[in-house]
Order: C-alpha cells, then sequence, then structure tokens
C-alpha cells in the first residue's frame, strides 16, 4: 500500500479532487504517548495512507517530529512504500523556485534526532546496521518520476520548471534556515537542495522494510544566493503555485498502483 507524508504546503489530502478521507486512525505505537493520525483515503480504486509529519495545523517543528512513531504507524497500517513531500531550499542553477526534484542521495547534517529504532530498548533485535548507501528506493522514485512526467503533461502550463531527476539532499536541524555560510558548505559538499525533515525518516523506512522515495519542492533559493532575504509570504505563494503539479502527481502515483 502506498503512503504519503506531507510537509509544508501539504497537511491534507481532503481538498484534492478525486481524493476522499474513508476515515482517520489514531494509531498508538510505543515511540510516544500521542497516536499518530494517518487517515485512510480512497483515490479511484486504490486506497493510500496519509500522514502530516509536523501533525494537524503545522505545528510541531522539524526536529521535534517523532519520525519513529510516523513510520511504524504507517507500517502498522499496512504501508509497503512511503513518498515523501519535502520543501527545500534550492543550491543547485536547475532548483529555482518551484522546481521538483525526486532526489536519488542525501547528507544528514542533523544532531540529537533519534534516528534508529534499534535503540537497545526491550523488544529491540539488538544492533542493526542497515545498507544505506543509496538512501532512496530507485524502483519508487522510477515510479514517481513518471508520475510527475504523466503530470507535466496535464498541468505544463502550471509548473514552468522540468522535474529534476535526482540531486542531493543536505537535511539540517532547524528550525531555523541557513547561514550563507553554511550553504556554501553545503554546496562544497555536493548538496544540490537543503531541507530539514529528510533525516531520519528516510532512514527510519529503511529499517521498517519499506521503500521510501522523495519528492522536494523548491520554494526558495537557499540563504546567500539571492539578496533580499527569504519570507514565509514568499514560500507559501511557491507552495500554493506548485499545488496543482504535486496533486496531479499523487492522482497520477495513485492509478499507476492499480497498473
Amino acid at each position: 500500500m502506498l503512503a504519503v507524508i506531507g510537509g509544508t504546503g501539504l497537511n491534507t489530502l481532503d481538498a484534492i479532487d478525486g481524493f476522499v478521507r474513508v476515515r482517520s486512525e489514531r494509531v498508538a505505537t510505543r515511540y510516544g504517548a500521542e497516536p499518530v493520525v494517518v487517515d485512510v483515503v480512497e483515490c479511484g480504486e486504490q486506497t493510500l495512507l496519509f500522514t502530516p509529519r509536523h501533525g494537524a495545523g503545522h505545528v510541531v517543528p522539524p526536529h521535534r517530529i517523532n519520525y519513529r512513531a510516523n513510520i511504524e504507524a504507517l507500517r502498522m497500517l499496512g504501508a509497503t512504500r512511503i513518498v515523501a513531500m519535502n520543501a527545500v531550499g534550492g543550491i543547485a542553477d536547475n532548483l529555482p523556485p518551484g522546481a521538483l526534484a525526486v532526489p536519488d542521495q542525501l547528507i544528514d547534517y542533523t544532531w540529537g534526532r533519534v534516528a534508529t529504532f534499534f535503540e537497545g530498548e526491550s523488544g529491540d533485535e539488538g544492533v542493526v546496521h542497515i545498507d544505506f548507501g543509496e538512501p532512496y528506493s530507485q524502483a519508487l522514485r522510477e515510479q514517481v518520476l513518471a508520475a510527475a512526467a504523466r503530470a507535466t503533461d496535464a498541468v505544463a502550463d502550471k509548473l514552468g520548471h522540468a522535474v529534476v531527476a535526482g540531486g542531493v539532499y543536505g537535511c539540517t536541524q532547524g528550525p531555523r534556515l541557513e547561514t550563507a555560510a553554511e550553504i556554501r558548505r553545503l554546496r562544497a559538499d555536493g548538496c544540490t537542495m537543503v531541507g530539514m525533515t529528510g533525516m531520519p525518516e528516510a532512514a527510519l523506512a529503511r529499517e521498517a522494510g519499506l521503500d521510501y522515495a522523495s519528492i522536494a519542492l523548491s520554494v526558495n533559493w537557499a540563504a546567500g544566493l539571492e539578496a533580499a532575504p527569504i519570507t514565509l509570504e514568499e514560500i507559501y505563494a511557491v507552495v500554493a503555485a506548485a499545488a496543482p503539479m504535486l496533486q496531479e502527481t499523487l492522482r497520477e502515483l495513485c492509478a499507476a498502483s492499480g497498473r
């Protein structure tokens, strides 16, 4: 079953034509007192799962997200594939505001986040070292790219940018945006985009045995790449403009699940 993790600008699927929320599940896990709210959504003949990683109303900052509980709740409800929506700052020249990318690599700059299911707690399997050389599922990435290509044909006049196949996601701690010097460092390290929620989400999905891919929306140029300061108003304007493309890509993914 396909699951979607919503990020900035995608807190629900209710407003998207063709998606019908059947019910909401409150899933208790052993990774926190609060249950994870997961929507069971129908899209045509397909059923998918949806949860907003920042919680209802976008209230949980990146470093406080209970990534383990989110992944475990989706797994418990039958998810086998996760497509994560991520807002990022563009670093590479081909990722201006409004561009979409499906990254194939990442670098983790976060600290202090619980990054594994295997913490030596009761019930754990002990020390587990997953293969994470390729952090995103290639097969799922190809499905996302194919869906995005079909979506581009449907809403090309509203996109304005080609979908970038690949890229290196640099995950920073947040919730503040980065300094210009930090972005220079990330660029030197090979990062083409920067965000705050890509890790440990991707690694936890791998530990849970779930395919995982990201749809990254560039919502601004990263710090120092333009003279003007970054504002939330401009970010949300980009998210709103890109919404038709994101929505159509999700519809195409759902339709492809039944083929």
